[in-house]
């Protein structure tokens, strides 16, 4: 039983009305992370080149937004105790106590289902499926395994966060293609980077909290290294939708420059080790990620949007 559990149990008795306010509810839902999840399964959505009813199309990308809420919510609700002890979530919902661990489970579990069968029910039970295995890697493989045992947690548990362009074009065709994967392994080979570069800063509160993070076991030296390496791999990773002739040269022309400037930023960060200098380094290539996965994403979803325009805006001129 884990310490989040036994806190549920020994919690002082709490009112029937849950005294937690929208806006604590919608907290638990990670919304910056449900951002990139709707964004992503969009562009996987609109990779798959086949027709789909816009109001099927908004209720899949609902349903998988509200499953990728549903997984930070019992994420939150496991994680409570190790968030109150740390500066950067202490002051989330639940270690806040805004709202009880029994509310978030509830909240969480019923969400978890509820997203499953409306995507099942929409679509396809394949993208169903597939979405209830991601909720299921989030929550129990990341969050209550590898988060705390092992210091690859990001690494492997960054799947988790690159499943849901493949779930958008599987909720679309009930399959999965190369596209797609290529879509996943950006964000895959993306996120340790872009978490070590935080976790660098946030050390101490991983230590105080007992979260084996690179920074907490290897040091900084090693995660400063690890931080390059993942940052040229990247780059050509995030150009392989061009180098397998899925985008255009302008897809490959930005995200080849996209892709220098986080080799760059990294190098930078490697080289910075100790002060406040080190401290603004990880800050800039931790900000530049989230705009270079944005960059990258866009783009993809330009490369499907504008030859669609295109034909229906001649098409007006000769009108």
């Amino acid at each position: 039983m884990s310490l989040v559990t036994d806190r549920l149990y020994e919690e002082a008795p709490r009112p029937l009305v849950s005294q937690g306010t929208a806006r604590d509810f919608y907290e638990l839902l990670k919304p910056r992370v449900m951002q990139l999840v709707i964004f992503t399964a969009l562009v996987g959505m609109l990779t798959a080149h086949e027709p789909i009813n816009p109001i099927i199309g908004f209720a899949s990308i609902l349903a998988i937004a509200i499953g990728a809420g549903a997984s930070g919510c019992l994420n939150m609700w496991y994680d409570a105790t190790i968030d109150g002890l740390m500066e950067r979530t202490s002051k989330r919902p639940i270690p806040s106590g805004a709202i009880a661990p029994g509310e978030a489970l509830a909240f969480g579990m019923t969400l978890s289902v509820g997203s499953v069968l409306f995507l099942g029910l929409i679509t396809n039970w394949y993208a169903a499926g597939f979405l209830a295995f991601t909720i299921f890697f989030y929550v129990v493989v990341y969050t209550m395994w590898l988060k705390h045992w092992t210091v690859q947690n990001i690494v492997i548990g960054g799947a988790a966060g690159a499943f849901p362009p493949m779930i958008g074009y599987m909720a679309v065709t009930g399959s999965v293609n190369l596209e797609t994967f290529l879509q996943f392994l950006i964000i895959f080979i993306w996120t340790p980077p872009h978490f070590w570069a935080l976790a660098l800063v946030k050390s101490k509160d991983y230590a105080r909290a007992g979260v084996p993070m690179l920074p907490v076991i290897a040091g900084g030296i090693e995660t400063r290294r690890q931080i390059l390496i993942y940052s040229i791999l990247l780059a050509p990773v995030g150009m392989a939708p061009a180098l397998f002739g899925y985008t255009s040269l302008i897809y490959l022309a930005i995200s080849a420059v996209s892709g220098g400037i986080m080799i760059w930023l990294a190098y930078d960060l490697y080289r910075k080790r100790e002060g406040d200098a080190a401290r603004k380094a990880s800050y800039r290539l931790f900000g530049t990620s989230i705009l270079y996965l944005f960059v990258l994403f866009a783009a993809l979803l330009l490369e499907e949007i504008v030859p669609m325009m295109i034909p229906m805006l001649i098409g007006r001129n000769l009108i």
